[in-house]
């Protein structure tokens, strides 16, 4: 150290080097010159670089999305998102130190600096953050107010919206807490081995990073998820077990679980016996039809009626063939949801046009809902798909020509992934059935993925024309329906999507590239403001999956409205009208 001759006080660069030297080669979390890096207050300590980055995904997650939140549920979007950008802020500063030249930088900007100048930075940074976070609260609870307006739902109060500031806070400590607790643990494994004293403080580390992992691994693996599985599992196998308020066991041998079927009642599933009970009333099929109908038919096969799903398949086509299944003018084939749900607006539709001359059959592959389905039970939907539609087309195939039933397919949401998988291309759709409805197909399903992608220039994502609309169509409205104004060749194939809807539009993609529907002209009822960021939109439209229900028909994942106007479209007896499918949403809707 260099001092003033006779002094031994230090000269300027003698200090500089003596404070070099005693933080040099301590953890960078251990050189003070915080406000929060003090004896005492350690546990309270945050990294500059976390803090931007955390604020920064914070109020990126306030920015619109493709449906309205509440408070509280955007306090945890953006808490989480706070604890997300933290990470990668502090990852992003540890590897800025690894390197040397940023490490000189550093030291000869610090050199120049007044010694308070470090806390003074944070004096500002702690301060500028919760102002940066009211400002954004106060823009984004607009942006939440354009948002419900678009979707018709009532407003958020400003005043009701900055309540999310102090959840979001609240949620990122906690994560920030327990990542800290992570951290902490890998330190005490590291210390424990360094006292061993064969083996080197680097191999320590390497031993002590993958120890930590194998246990963290193990808790969330085999401990929080096998057994949050096994109780989730356990809850929806025991409601599958019960039966809706008002479902009875039908009588009529026109439906599963009657006296006469081959599947009895008990083995349904609740979805299962909600359906074959359910449909259209005598009553409101011969207003539909101004005479006596026949009691439309309703197959279904629950989880538990047979023991594979093969056998499963061959009981649907059993009690197809015990009902006459095939002698009616439509057969509809049906996959189901995750839970074994069938929407009852798109059989009913069906059996109020076709005035109860129809067959509709489906069958259970799983007792979980669809989100949960959708993570662990895709390839049974598709396998369940793929099986029944081929079964049922192999048996309508054996009639002479002109005796067959209009053969129909339907899929919502998972199911419409699942009835999909039964075909490779357009032209097997076409060449197999008399006309399909998927409703809400999420952004994996590979024929619409295929068909959106060589969409005809000019079209929008949200909004796609394929081949001029010749013999698939894409519709979020009754209007779409009849867009672009050319021919509609039969057999028609047609798919109901709303710009709002986050089960049509979420995909891994999101997290590293920006997609053409937001790229595009945002769909009508998407705010114009909704952009697209790294990682960001990707857990909002993930978050957006969670309430995709809870908005109005014709919007986000509700298509109950649209749908008769969708089968009057794809397979309307010969001579329906206009009038005629207003009559028949009347009916359903009164």
């Amino acid at each position: 150290m260099s001092t003033e001759a006779g002094t031994g006080i230090p000269t300027r660069r003698g200090a500089t080097a003596a404070r070099a030297g005693s933080t040099a080669g301590a953890p960078p979390e251990d050189r003070g010159g915080g406000l929060l890096d003090r004896p005492g207050r350690r546990w309270l300590r945050l990294d500059p670089g976390g803090l931007l980055l955390g604020t920064l995904f914070a109020v990126m997650a306030m920015t619109p999305s493709l449906l309205p939140r509440n408070w509280l549920f955007q306090g945890v979007v953006s808490g989480i998102s706070a604890a997300a950008g933290y990470g990668v802020g502090v990852l992003l500063a540890w590897l800025l130190r690894r390197s040397a030249r940023v490490r000189r930088l550093a030291s000869w900007i610090r050199d120049r600096l007044p010694r308070q100048a470090a806390g003074w930075a944070w004096a500002v940074l702690l301060v500028a953050v919760p102002v940066a976070l009211v400002a954004m609260l106060l823009v984004s609870a607009e942006w939440q107010r354009e948002i419900a307006t678009l979707v018709g739902m009532s407003r958020t109060t400003t005043t009701g919206w900055l309540r999310a500031g102090p959840t979001l806070v609240v949620v990122a400590a906690l994560l920030l807490a327990l990542t800290r607790g992570v951290r902490n643990l890998y330190r005490l494994v590291v210390r424990l081995l360094g006292r061993w004293r064969r083996l080197p403080r680097r191999l320590a580390k390497v031993v002590g990073a993958v120890a930590v992992a194998v246990l963290l691994v193990t808790v969330v693996n085999d401990v929080l998820l096998r057994q949050a599985l096994s109780a989730v599992d356990s809850a929806f196998r025991a409601s599958n077990h019960t039966t809706f308020s008002g479902d009875e066991q039908p009588q009529s041998a026109a439906r599963s679980g009657s006296p006469a079927s081959l599947v009895p009642w008990t083995t349904l599933g609740r979805e299962g016996r909600r359906f074959v009970a359910g449909g259209p009333s005598p009553e409101q099929l011969t207003a539909a039809t101004g005479a006596a109908a026949p009691d439309p038919i309703r197959a279904y096969v629950g989880l538990n009626s047979a023991p594979t799903p093969q056998e499963r398949v061959d009981l649907a086509v059993a009690e197809l063939e015990r009902t006459g299944a095939f002698d009616r003018s439509v057969v509809l084939v049906v996959t189901s949801t995750g839970s074994g749900w069938v929407n009852d607006t798109a059989p009913s539709t069906l059996e109020l046009m076709y005035g109860g001359d129809t067959a509709v059959v489906s069958t259970q592959y799983s007792y979980l809902p669809s989100w949960l389905s959708f993570l662990v039970d895709r390839s049974r939907a598709e396998q369940a798909g793929r099986l029944l539609f081929d079964a049922v087309h192999a048996r309508v195939e054996q009639l002479p020509e002109a005796d067959r039933p209009r053969l129909l397919v339907y899929g919502e949401s998972l199911g419409s992934q699942g009835s999909e998988a039964a075909f490779t291309s357009l032209v097997d759709i076409r060449a197999q059935a008399d006309g399909v409805l998927w409703v809400g197909p999420p952004n994996s399903n590979e024929v619409w993925s295929s068909l959106v992608e060589r969409r005809d220039p000019g079209t929008r994502e949200v909004e796609p024309v394929y081949a001029d609309g010749l013999v698939v169509r894409f519709a979020g409205d009754e209007p779409d329906l009849a867009r672009p104004p050319t021919e509609w060749l039969r057999p028609r194939a047609l798919y109901l999507q709303h710009p709002s809807d986050p089960v049509v539009w979420w995909s891994p993609s999101l997290l590293a590239r920006r997609p053409d529907w937001l790229v595009e002209p945002r769909g009508e009822d998407v705010s114009p403001a909704m952009s697209w960021y790294p990682i960001v939109t990707f857990w909002q439209v993930t978050a957006d999956l969670t309430h995709a229900q809870s908005v109005p028909d014709g919007h986000g994942h509700n298509y109950d409205d649209l749908i008769p106007d969708a089968w009057a479209a794809v397979a309307a007896p010969d001579g329906w009208t206009d009038a005629d499918t207003v009559r028949i949403s009347s009916i359903l809707d009164p």
